[in-house]
């Protein structure tokens, strides 16, 4: 049984098992991992976790994880930035060999919950025009499409928080 819980210094080995399926980069969309962050030592392992904490008045990080095995990770930015309009409230990723199975539909529901509770009454989303999978897991959440952000910026969907408006 999946479950959402905030990143932990506990799954590291289980965290790089899942880094490793994406490749070489920064592509795990809802990790938080920035090009500064060092993840394979403990030490710098910890330093992100300990960031990604930091960070949680402004956003909240959540791991997919079934028992001590990393799934995906999905974040809820808070606030309305330049990155917000970039990117979107929420960002998520689930690793290649756990897509699929509706994890990301799953956990996209609890975080549209999260931002109910945090007073969000609207959540921007935004993917790639040829995501089909992101945009079908966008939609199973009520995420109506406002269109193409232009210049690359991918498609722009928003989801009320309350689903009875």
């Amino acid at each position: 049984m999946p479950d959402l819980i905030a990143p932990t210094e506990r799954l590291h080995d289980a965290w790089l098992k899942a880094h490793a399926e994406w490749g070489e980069g920064l592509h795990e969309d809802g990790f938080g991992l920035l090009p500064t962050d060092e993840v394979n030592s403990e030490a710098g392992f910890a330093a992100w976790v300990a960031r990604l904490a930091k960070d949680s008045p402004h956003c909240s990080y959540r791991w997919i994880i079934d028992g001590d095995q990393v799934l995906g990770g999905i974040a809820l930015r808070h606030e309305f930035s330049d990155f917000v309009q970039w990117a979107g409230h929420i960002g998520y990723g689930i690793r290649p060999s756990a897509r699929r199975r509706g994890l990301a539909t799953w956990a996209l529901g609890r975080m549209v919950e999260e931002a109910r509770a945090l007073g969000m009454d609207r959540l921007l989303l935004v993917c790639e025009a040829g995501n089909g999978a992101s945009r079908r897991t966008i939609g199973r959440q009520g995420g109506i499409l406002e269109g193409d952000g232009g210049n690359g910026a991918g498609l722009r969907c928003w989801i009320n928080t309350d689903p009875g408006k």
